[in-house]
């Protein structure tokens, strides 16, 4: 069984691939995009619920101390950690270090 091919249908053929080929890699970066986008917001999720569970736990102990008094010096203890730690978090979060450069590669990922 001999296949005679003339030169309009090898190059209609190397077309075809050719688009199958461009409409793969579209494909992909679209997949790749969604993923991180869901990634990110995924982040934000977690991070909500973090700070709602860390929350509600020292208002719980604050909670616990204050209603059954006996020891002022746990009960300053109980209400002054919080604060470190919301001061410590906010300077942090508001002091800039150094200065972060990034340079985006063509094509994404790491090399």
């Amino acid at each position: 069984m001999t296949v005679h091919l003339t030169a309009t249908q090898i190059l209609a053929g190397v077309g075809v691939l050719l688009v199958l080929l461009m409409f793969w890699r579209f494909s992909a970066r679209k997949a790749k995009q969604a993923a991180d986008a869901a990634r990110a917001s995924a982040r934000v999720v977690s991070l909500a619920g973090r700070v709602l569970f860390t929350g509600t736990a020292m208002v719980g102990v604050q909670w616990l101390v204050i209603t059954h008094p006996g020891n002022p010096t746990l009960l300053v203890v109980v209400l002054a950690v919080p604060d470190l730690i919301a001061a410590h978090i906010l300077t942090r979060a508001l002091t800039v270090t150094s200065m972060d450069t990034t340079t985006r590669r063509r094509g994404g990922g790491r090399r």
